[in-house]
């Protein structure tokens, strides 16, 4: 929902139609429920031997295979019907994105970097809901494309840290286990690349003072929890600082949302 809220925003110079938004905040309710269950019923047979997703209802057995199906299908015709609102080519991005959300969680078993796989999945939020207010894609547009798969991966880095063991030892692949020793080092690098991208973005619309002081805030933000991976090694993690940091992207987010709000004032 964020970087979609982003793109509606931008895309519209910050005056977006209330319709929309709404169209837009259901959408990807709909869409992230459709991805989580999609994805827990692949993971179903995985997800009990790690310790975060054990407790899953399709691991723990809570819910079964047909009712995890029957959600996917009518969030999914949720968001079908939600996307008839839209543009043809933001349509046509939303079908595009189905396989991607639909295939992430076998990247995982194939790919070395899957959460790769998912930070795409989120961009697309971007081009189609920036497509939905312009009809088309333009430059801006593909530099909040950038920041958006950057950040993600970024903190879906973070995110897989906590999993890490668990994913060795039943061998499936993250992009922690692909950057080994050097994972918070990417994680920084990614940050730090969704910053600048940030910042060229803000440069080229010639948004005003307040959208700076929220993009200082966040860049803050992102030093602070970069420097408190720092003191910790893959020999000895701290799940709950990981999950912490995941949750606190998300305010990130928001932070970053209102100054784009307001930085056509």
């Amino acid at each position: 929902m964020i970087p979609a809220l982003w793109a509606v925003v931008l895309a519209a110079r910050g005056n977006p139609p209330l319709i929309l938004i709404g169209v837009v905040v259901l959408g990807t309710l709909a869409t992230s429920a459709a991805g989580c269950v999609v994805n827990d019923l692949w993971d179903r047979n995985i997800d009990p031997q790690v310790q975060r997703t054990k407790t899953r209802p399709l691991a723990s057995r809570a819910l079964s295979v047909r009712t995890g199906i029957v959600v996917a299908l009518v969030s999914m015709l949720c968001a079908w019907g939600l996307s008839l609102y839209l543009t043809p080519l933001s349509f046509w991005l939303c079908v595009a994105a189905v396989p991607v959300i639909v295939l992430y969680p076998l990247a995982k078993r194939v790919f070395s970097v899957p959460q790769l796989v998912l930070s795409l999945a989120w961009g697309f939020a971007v081009l189609i809901s920036w497509s939905a207010v312009t009809g088309t894609l333009e430059q801006e547009t593909w530099l909040l494309w950038g920041a958006t798969v950057l950040w993600t991966l970024g903190f879906d880095t973070v995110y897989a840290m906590a999993d890490r063991e668990d994913d060795l030892r039943v061998g499936v692949n993250s992009s922690a286990i692909f950057f080994g020793r050097y994972a918070t080092q990417a994680v920084g690098a990614f940050f730090t690349a969704t910053a600048l991208l940030l910042g060229k973005l803000g440069w080229l619309m010639e948004l005003n003072g307040l959208y700076w002081v929220a993009l200082v805030g966040a860049i803050a933000l992102w030093a602070w929890q970069y420097l408190r991976l720092s003191r910790i090694s893959a020999k000895m993690p701290n799940p709950p600082l990981y999950g912490q940091i995941f949750r606190q992207n998300v305010w990130i987010g928001f932070v970053l949302l209102v100054g784009m709000s307001l930085g056509f004032v």
